[in-house]
Parts: structure tokens; C-alpha cells; sequence
């Protein structure tokens, strides 16, 4: 059996059996799907650790989520509105009913919400502790507080319980939910059922799933319901039950998502249809690889004996490691070439395969590529990648230049010799070879214009031609950067420094002024609109009127999307949310509100509010930026003040400006600072050990305690927002003054360390601090002093003196 597997890894093209017949799909339309990303798999397995198999939270999440995003994309300026019908009396009638009956929800949760107040900081304690003490809390509450007080006390707790996988204590405590109160029975039933079918007593929860949407037709869960009832059934070896449960939304939304096609699979394995289940499996195993039910659909095709093909488990390796899921992809890569129908060459292929996986988790060596297999396909060039990636680690640039031209002469539409130029080129940037990286980043750029790399070898093209004072090829390619690639992050960057050109080199002010316009009407408050407006300072009258450069009309169109302080406090979903809140069921909060029509005009304000107002700030700030609202793109003043100080916010203020003071530092560049290391969580821990709010060593930390004359020090210290701010703001006045005061310098020694800074700072004449910053080799740190000089003027601009 040949397969031909040396297709490379980036996209699995294999052609896979037809599962139309099973799927009632035409033809083999599904196959398509494998060239996409399975964008449903990600929130699928968030849920899983939560619900397992009785549903996830992560998918019903997503979904509400994603609805609400449509409906604020209707609701956006320019949209053309089809005249209004008259409504019929019968209509009238009905639509007067439920604006009754929203009316009385509305004063229900309300009254709840307001009843419940006190619970709030007990129930946040028992979600993030779980402790017996706060437990305790939580049911002293209950049982002094009947009716609302005791039904939300209860959801807290089943919301604890289930988090503690005590399902059988979960699912008594929602069942006293609806005992004592109605206004969250939805969740009370939804999440009382998950929690019954994972303690195995799925007969319970029928009644509490069946007719869910009728029932409760605003919920967030009426959509997953169905699922819900269906895995109960199964739960119960009640398989018809389950497929007529499921067959209540076929053909709507729900019945395109993993869980409900994972169900329907289980529920015609348990009816003796094996040939459609099967097909739902083989479906789910290769179309959302990455899904929790990826894994089970295998296990389950395997107990039928019908196992996926070698091609279906090629293409699902393929996408773990595109997924970064080395590991599990090298499992998958050495488990298919075990596979007795293969052939020498595809088994040959995918040793190449597995032995990249290593070199990923670093575990291979030189002696290692040495003993695969010599082959005649695109694995060929992917063992001269591994032989470049080993070269590069060895700093052996003469078996990295023969190999680079091997690749290329060979290979050159290659994925692999992709991957061998970028690599090569941030080589030979890191160690300032201008000519090398700039040949290799060429040949990326002439071989795959349209590689996710481009953009950014084009730009690094760009700017060493500026650094090497070749000015006009410079400008060539940062106009070429601005109309090839508008929409890449480096846009800004070619804006500004071809402005720049324009201004120092070819002293035409006007069409300096013009770019520096565009940079800052498009990218308002990033790093270089802030520059920009700068530079029109200096420019001033010397402008004059010059006809715009054609490339300007290039430029991304800035999106003004419609946002509104005024938050509908009658919607009876923000007033849930809010209730929420008060019983810890935080991952609920955006999703109940994104379900509200309207809400993407002030939801991300709502729900950034909700979290603050119960301290807790580095979650408010996460979902302002998480909210998809491009901010920095925005002046201002078009963005209601509310908004930015939820994204620039001032926890600590009095100890940071008090400890800023002391040491003669800008308090919005230490809050700017905070803001990228932390968020402002004081309790944050780093993978390296760094510590609290502004992200101390423990050495760092006992050091600076001495100087500050302050005995007995430990690590623990630096959880403490006070002592941290005290010990970092001293620390952070010795970073400036070990590079002259100069907050770029400083900025990125404290993100990268005090040796690549100086390196950096021998290796070139600046003519200006700006040029080194867009000159600092490391993606991570240049953006991090970016952001930070960024933040500082944000939080001058709100808070600072008025002018």
C-alpha cells in the first residue's frame, strides 16, 4: 500500500474514505474541511474536565458567545433596514405577554440580586478556595437566608462541588435551588443534570432536561439541552431514547458541533448500527482532530474493529503537531508506521516525520538525523530542515549555507525550505549578519510571498536596508510593506520610518506629514501613532500641502465599531450576570451577557464591570482586551471613558504613587509596567519563578529588601502588593540608573536581561532611541518596551494634568 506521505505536514491532503453515507452529506463535501482549522475543537475540550462526558461548559460558552457576536455585527452602522410589517391583534397580543413576562423576570432577578449582595464575597471565596471553612460560609448563608438567598447560595455550592467532582453532593445542592428559588432555574437544571449524570443517577435528569427550551427559552443552554438529555439516556442504556432526544435539533446549528454528532455515534453503537456510528466516528477522528472526541471516536472505532485508516491517523498526527501537540504527535507518527499495509516508502516517511517531532521537543541530535532513511519525496527536504536546525544549533554556518542552497535548488516550493529560511534568517539577524539574513529572508519572500512568515521577513528586509543606511531600497520596501501586507502588525512600523525617510533623508515634509496623518488617524494609540504625532509636532509648518503618496491609499480602514456607556440596566441578562456573580459562577458571566440582542455595544463594558466590581481587576482588564474591540486603534475621544479605565486601570494606587515618589519614578510608567507583567495580580507566579505585581526574582526581591533595610526576607513577601511595589519600584530605579535613565534601555534589560541590552545598544549607532527599539533582535522584547512606552501615554492621557 503506498500512500505517498511526504506531503508535508502544514496541511494533511490525503484523500479519506467517504463518510457521506453515514453523515447524509453529498458526495465527499465534508473532505474539504480537513484543509481548515477545527475551530470547534478548542472550546470543546475546555469543557472537558468540568462536565465530561454529561456536556461541556466550554462548547455552551463558545456557542452563546458566538451568537451574540452575530447579532452586534447586524446591529453595526450602515445597515440597510427592510420596512417594519404590522403586527396582526394575535401578535400584539402575544408580543404584550412576553414583554409582561420579561417585566416580571426582570424584577425577580433584580430583587435576587440585590438580596444576594453579601453572599458575593463568600461564594468567590468558595470558587477559588474551596476550603472547608469556606464551605461553611457558604451553607451558614443558606440557612440563614431562605427563599433567593438559600437558592443562590446553593448554586454556589453544587458549582463548588461539581468543581470538586463531589457530583453527588453537586446535584443535591441544585436540587435545593429550585426548592428555595426560581430566578437562576435554568443553571439550577442544566448544570443539576450534568451533575446527576456523571454521578451515574441519569434517570433524575430527564425530567429536568426534557422540554428545557420550552421551559427556559432564554437560556443559554436551551440550545444543548437536547445533548444533554441524550448523554442521560445513554447514561441509562436508553439508546433510542438518546437518537430521538438528538433527532429534536437535527438540521439546526447545534447538530454541526462534536458533542451532539459524539452522542448521536454512541447512541447507534448502542442500537447495533454500527455502520452509521462508525461513520460519525471516522468523522469526528478526522475532522476535529484536536476535540476531546477525537481520542474517544478512535477508541471506539478500534472496539468495532474498524479502526481509521493510515492516511486518517497521518492527517490526524499532522494536525497535532500543528498544533504544537508534539508529543501526542510523535506518538501518533511511530503508532501509524507500525501499520502492516504500509510500504517501505511511507514507512520511511513517517520515521522523518516523528524524528521532527523530536527535534521539536529538542531530543534530537546530529547522530540521530544520520540514521533516517534516505528518501525521494518532500520528506527528503524535511531531513535537510532537521540537518539546517542542527547546523544552526551547532554554529556551523558552513553546513547551514550548503544546506539552505540544497534546499532551495531541490526543494524550492517546499514547506520545509520555508521553515529552513525563516529559521536561517533570525539566525543571522540574532548575530548580526546583515547580509546572510537579508538573503535569506529574500529568498522566502520571492519563494512564498504568501507564507505566514512574509510579513515579517519582508519588514526585517526592510529595516536592516534602513539600518545599513540604504536608504532608497528602504523606502522601496516599506511602501511595498504597506501595500502588500496592510493588514500585518508591521504596517505601522513601514508607515512611520518611511515617513521618517521622507523627513530626514529626502527632506519632503508634506509627504512625511502625510504618512505620519495616516499612521495616526489608523493606528491612534499604538506605539507609532504616538510617534507620529510627535513627529508632526516637530514638523510643524514646514508640512506645507503635498498630494498623498498612492501607497497611503493602501492602508487598513480604520472599523469604528458602535460602543455605548449606557448599559440597559433592565436587560434581564445583564441582571443575570450580575447575579452570577454573586454565586462564583464566573465562566458563565460573558456568555449570559453576549446572549443579550444589542450587547455588542456595551457587553464587554458590562461584563469588564461585573468582574471589577468584586475586586476582581486582572480578570476585568483580560476580558476588555480579550473583547475583540481593537482599542489602540481608536482615538480616545471616540471611546466612552468608562472603557479605558477598565483597560488602564489604578489598583494600588496609593502605595504605587507614594513608593513611585520615593524613588523619583514616573507612577504611569510603574503602572504601565504592572499592567504587561502582571495585570495586576498580586498573587501572579511566572513559570521562572517571578513573583507578584511587578514580577520579582526571590534574589531580586532580597536584595532590594536589604538596601531597603528590611530583615528576615521571604519569597512569600512578594505576594504582598504593598512590599512587592516597595521592593520593585526600588529595583526598578536601579535598572534605570545602570542605563542613564533612559526607560527604553531599562525596559528591555527588565524584560530580557542586562547583557543583550548592552550588545544591543555597542552593536549600531541610533540615531534616536526609537531606531533602537525597532533594532532590538528579540520579537518579545521589542514588543514589551513598545507596549509599556505605549501604556505610559495611555494612562498620562486619562490621568494626568489636563493641558
Amino acid at each position: 500500500m503506498r500512500l505517498g506521505l511526504g506531503s508535508g505536514i502544514r496541511v494533511g491532503v490525503f484523500a479519506a474514505v467517504c463518510l457521506s453515507g453515514a453523515m447524509g452529506l453529498p458526495g465527499c463535501a465534508w473532505a474539504s474541511a480537513l484543509k481548515k482549522p477545527a475551530k470547534a475543537a478548542s472550546h470543546v475540550q475546555k469543557g472537558k474536565a468540568a462536565t465530561g462526558k454529561a456536556g461541556k461548559k466550554g462548547a455552551v460558552s463558545a456557542r452563546a458567545a458566538k451568537g451574540a457576536k452575530g447579532k452586534a455585527v447586524a446591529s453595526g452602522r450602515g445597515e440597510k433596514k427592510l420596512p417594519e410589517r404590522k403586527l396582526t391583534k394575535a401578535e400584539k397580543a402575544a408580543e404584550a405577554k412576553r414583554s409582561a413576562a420579561e417585566t416580571t423576570q426582570v424584577v425577580k432577578l433584580n430583587s435576587a440580586f440585590v438580596a444576594t449582595t453579601q453572599l458575593r464575597p463568600m461564594a468567590q471565596q468558595l470558587a477559588s478556595t474551596r476550603s472547608g471553612a469556606s464551605y461553611n460560609g457558604v451553607l451558614t448563608y443558606a440557612g440563614g437566608h431562605p427563599g433567593i438567598g438559600a437558592a443562590t447560595a446553593y448554586l454556589a455550592l453544587g458549582h463548588a462541588y461539581a468543581l470538586d467532582h463531589k457530583y453527588a453532593d453537586a446535584a443535591d445542592a441544585y436540587k435545593r435551588v429550585d426548592a428555595a428559588g426560581d430566578a437562576l432555574s435554568d443553571y439550577a437544571d442544566y448544570l443539576g443534570a450534568q451533575a446527576l449524570i456523571q454521578a451515574q443517577r441519569g434517570s433524575e435528569a430527564y425530567g429536568l432536561l426534557d422540554h428545557f427550551g420550552d421551559r427556559h427559552p432564554d437560556s443559554i443552554f436551551a440550545a444543548t439541552a437536547p445533548v444533554l438529555l441524550a448523554n442521560a439516556y445513554l447514561d441509562q442504556k436508553n439508546p433510542s431514547g438518546a437518537v430521538s432526544a438528538l433527532q429534536a435539533v437535527a438540521g439546526t446549528a447545534e447538530a454541526d458541533h462534536v458533542d451532539y454528532k459524539f452522542a448521536l455515534a454512541k447512541a447507534y453503537q448502542a442500537q447495533g448500527e454500527s455502520g452509521k456510528a462508525a461513520g460519525l466516528y471516522r468523522y469526528i477522528y478526522v475532522a476535529t482532530p484536536l476535540s476531546y472526541e477525537a481520542g474517544q471516536a478512535r477508541a471506539q472505532m478500534l472496539a468495532m474493529g474498524q479502526g481509521p485508516t493510515a492516511a486518517e491517523r497521518k492527517v490526524h498526527a499532522d494536525q497535532l503537531f500543528n498544533a504544537k501537540r508534539y508529543g501526542e504527535a510523535s506518538i501518533e507518527y511511530a503508532s501509524v508506521k507500525n501499520d502492516s499495509s504500509l510500504g517501505q516508502a511511507d514507512r520511511d516517511a513517517l520515521e522523518i516525520y516523528s524524528a521532527v517531532c523530536d527535534l521539536k521537543l529538542k531530543r534530537l541530535s546530529r547522530r540521530d538525523v544520520d540514521k533516517l532513511p534516505a528518501t525521494t519525496d518532500d520528506t527528503a527536504a524535511l531531513k535537510l530542515y532537521l540537518y539546517a536546525e542542527i547546523s544552526r544549533t551547532e554554529k556551523d554556518r558552513v553546513s547551514h549555507q550548503s544546506i539552505i542552497t540544497q534546499m532551495v535548488d531541490k526543494y524550492p516550493n517546499s514547506r520545509w525550505t520555508e521553515e529552513a529560511l525563516y529559521s536561517g534568517g533570525n539566525m543571522y539577524l540574532l548575530t548580526h549578519d546583515s547580509t546572510q539574513a537579508l538573503y535569506h529572508y529574500g529568498l522566502l519572500v520571492q519563494h512564498f510571498p504568501n507564507s505566514t512568515y512574509a510579513p515579517s521577513a519582508h519588514w526585517r528586509m526592510a529595516w536592516m536596508n534602513y539600518r545599513l543606511r540604504r536608504y532608497p531600497e528602504a523606502a522601496r520596501l516599506m511602501d511595498e510593506q504597506v501595500v502588500r501586507y496592510a493588514a500585518g502588525t508591521e504596517a505601522s512600523s513601514a508607515l512611520y520610518w518611511r515617513g521618517r525617510i521622507y523627513e530626514d533623508e529626502e527632506k519632503d515634509f508634506g509627504q512625511a506629514a502625510n504618512y505620519y496623518r495616516a499612521l495616526s488617524a489608523n493606528y491612534n494609540n499604538f506605539y507609532y501613532g504616538v510617534l507620529a504625532r510627535q513627529r508632526l509636532a516637530v514638523i510643524g509648518r514646514q508640512a506645507g500641502e503635498t498630494a498623498a503618496s498612492p501607497v497611503l491609499s493602501s492602508v487598513r480602514k480604520l472599523n469604528i465599531p458602535d460602543l455605548t456607556d449606557v448599559i440597559p440596566v433592565g436587560d434581564p441578562h445583564y441582571i443575570k450576570a450580575k447575579l452570577l456573580a454573586n454565586a462564583a459562577l464566573n465562566e458563565y458571566i460573558g456568555p449570559e451577557i453576549a446572549a443579550s440582542p444589542g450587547s455588542g455595544e456595551w457587553g464587554a463594558l458590562a461584563q469588564a464591570q461585573i468582574y471589577a466590581s468584586y475586586g476582581e481587576i486582572t480578570r476585568s482588564l483580560q476580558s476588555m482586551k480579550h473583547s475583540g474591540i481593537s482599542f489602540f486603534s481608536l482615538p480616545t475621544s471616540q471611546v466612552p471613558m468608562g472603557y479605558w479605565r477598565l483597560m488602564f486601570p489604578q489598583p494600588f494606587w496609593g502605595d504605587l504613587t507614594s513608593d513611585a515618589a520615593k524613588n523619583g519614578l514616573d507612577p504611569y510608567l510603574v503602572a504601565s509596567l504592572i499592567r504587561q507583567e502582571s495585570e495586576f495580580n498580586a498573587g501572579a507566579v511566572s513559570p521562572a519563578k517571578a513573583y507578584g505585581l511587578m514580577q520579582l526574582l526571590p534574589g531580586t526581591g532580597k536584595d532590594n529588601a536589604k538596601k531597603e533595610g528590611l530583615r528576615g526576607f521571604q519569597t512569600s513577601w512578594l505576594l504582598n502588593p504593598a512590599l512587592n511595589l516597595q521592593l520593585g519600584t526600588r529595583n526598578l530605579r536601579g535598572v534605570l540608573d545602570r542605563f542613564g535613565g533612559q526607560p527604553e534601555y531599562a525596559l528591555a534589560a527588565y524584560n530580557a536581561g542586562d547583557v543583550p541590552v548592552r550588545s544591543w545598544m555597542a552593536s549600531g549607532d541610533y540615531k534616536d532611541i526609537a531606531e533602537y527599539v525597532e533594532s532590538i533582535p528579540y520579537t518579545e522584547t521589542r514588543e514589551y518596551v513598545q507596549a509599556i512606552m505605549r501604556n505610559r501615554e495611555m494612562y498620562k492621557t486619562l490621568y494626568g494634568p489636563k493641558s
